[in-house]
């Protein structure tokens, strides 16, 4: 046998996985990124609720729900301790790694109905993604009604100054 291979089976092979290299630099047991050791789960309502708030941002936007929950949703302000439902008018689907969103929106009169949609679209999703790390694969939007100058709000001013 040459010395080379004498060499190569007289040292003892030493077998490292990328496990040991991570707990050795990292200094700390368990080993890996820590990113990765369990799982993050995202509730509906909170999707909902991201998304109604960055839908209510977009001007033209009036409301947010039918007619019939606008009006429920008034009268649960109403009542002492009731707070106001910002994912009114807001549907979500949410998966491990996507979510598809419904909105049922108001608009005001004069406003382009078009544009509306297409920035509530883009505020919605650019406000998900980012909070949430989902991909946002579809948001539909059903416009419900128009809110014209001279209508009364469904949502009466509460009578505290």
């Amino acid at each position: 046998m040459s010395d080379t291979a004498q060499r190569n089976q007289s040292e003892p092979t030493v077998k490292s996985s990328s496990n040991d290299d991570q707990r050795k630099s990292t200094g700390k047991k368990g080993g890996g990124d820590p990113s990765v050791r369990g799982r993050t789960t995202i509730a509906d309502g909170v999707v909902e609720k991201i998304a109604g708030l960055a839908a209510r941002d977009v001007v033209g936007v009036h409301a947010m729900g039918s007619g019939m929950s606008r009006t429920f949703g008034a009268v649960r302000d109403r009542v002492p301790g009731g707070t106001k439902s910002v994912s009114r008018g807001v549907k979500a689907e949410v998966g491990e790694v996507q979510t598809a969103l419904d909105l049922e929106i108001v608009v005001d009169y004069g406003v382009s109905i078009g544009d509306v949609a297409r920035d509530v679209r883009e505020n919605v999703i650019s406000a998900v993604e980012r909070m949430t790390g989902l991909e946002v694969v579809e948001v539909n939007i059903a416009v419900s009604d128009v809110k014209l100058p001279d209508e009364e709000d469904d949502e009466p001013d509460s009578r505290l100054q």
